[in-house]
């Protein structure tokens, strides 16, 4: 019996932001001979090039942002506002780590107006039940993706420390099914990402609420079988519980023309080493000699 593909999705944001204040809050940027910083852009190519050595996927995709302004500040004016704007060294290596990622070989998405969760939750859409899919993130809203053959590698320290949540180990922590996570979102809200879901609702409360009735639809047909002080917290921030949870849903409807054989992964050839040691990526090297030495002197 044929072994299913194993597909590999990296939320390129999350590894570049990490990787970019994993040195920079000690004022390490390493810029190269023109003086730009690329301690973000080799960072994540460190990353994802340890990533491919834990998971061993045989495909593999890069989701990216592709600008601040999504269809959720269409819906949410203050949705993100809360963030800051990126570090001035941060900023030219945006480009720089997608045309990085795309000359290593690997197969990049970003979409106008989408987010890479969007990107991400419709390639597991698209491939589900066709492959085993490893998420690399550090983003929790992921944890609706959760499904058989899907898991989620939440980075924790390092390069190579992870925190990997299943369908199974959700089911046994929240003791709901992992789609439903959305609803305990739309209660709770999300402070990081800016939209304030019912005030007075925590995560216990939350999670409660829908074990007890499943959706944010349900909570509010049964309104008035609440206790008077959950009522009123509810009837109070209705429109803000509705509209927190189409900002926390991800969307899975983005349509791909590729085949998976589009995204296989690929060979790391001398070549490629030239090229990383010609634009300055030295770490980028050293990291490539480290864990894939036997394939070093390999030609295209």
């Amino acid at each position: 019996m044929e072994s299913k593909p194993h597909l590999l999705l990296i939320d390129g944001m999350a590894v570049l932001f990490r990787s970019f204040f994993a040195t920079s809050a000690m004022g390490h940027f390493f810029p190269n001979s023109k003086g730009i910083p690329t301690n973000a852009v080799q960072g994540f190519a460190r990353h994802t090039l340890t990533a491919t050595s834990i998971f061993k996927p045989t495909h593999m995709a890069v989701c990216w942002d592709m600008a601040a302004h999504t269809f959720r500040n269409d819906l949410f004016d203050g949705y993100k506002a809360n963030r800051p704007e990126p570090a001035p060294e941060l900023l030219p290596q945006f480009d720089m780590a997608r045309a990085l990622s795309e000359e290593i070989g690997w197969k990049n998405y970003g979409i106008p107006g989408m987010e890479a969760d969007d990107l991400i939750g419709s390639l597991v859409c698209a491939w589900e039940g066709k492959a085993d899919i490893t998420i690399v993130t550090g983003d929790k809203d992921l944890l609706q993706l959760l499904r058989p053959g899907v898991s989620i590698a939440f980075m924790k320290k390092g390069y190579n420390i992870y925190d990997i949540y299943t369908e199974e180990r959700f089911v046994e922590e929240y003791d709901i099914p992992p789609h439903r996570f959305v609803e305990v979102k739309a209660f709770t809200g999300d402070t990081s990402d800016g939209y304030p879901g019912v005030k007075g609702i925590g995560p216990k409360t939350a999670l409660k609420l829908v074990k007890e009735h499943g959706t944010v639809e349900a909570v509010i047909e049964k309104i008035d079988q609440l206790a008077p002080a959950m009522k009123k917290k509810i009837e109070a921030d209705m429109d803000m519980l509705r509209l927190s949870k189409k900002l926390a849903q991800i969307h899975c409807e983005i349509e791909f023309k590729e085949t998976i054989d589009d995204l296989l992964l690929p060979e790391f050839c001398s070549g490629l080493r030239d090229h990383l040691r010609a634009n300055e990526y030295s770490m980028v090297v050293r990291q490539l000699d480290s864990l894939f030495p036997a394939i070093e002197k390999t030609t295209v």
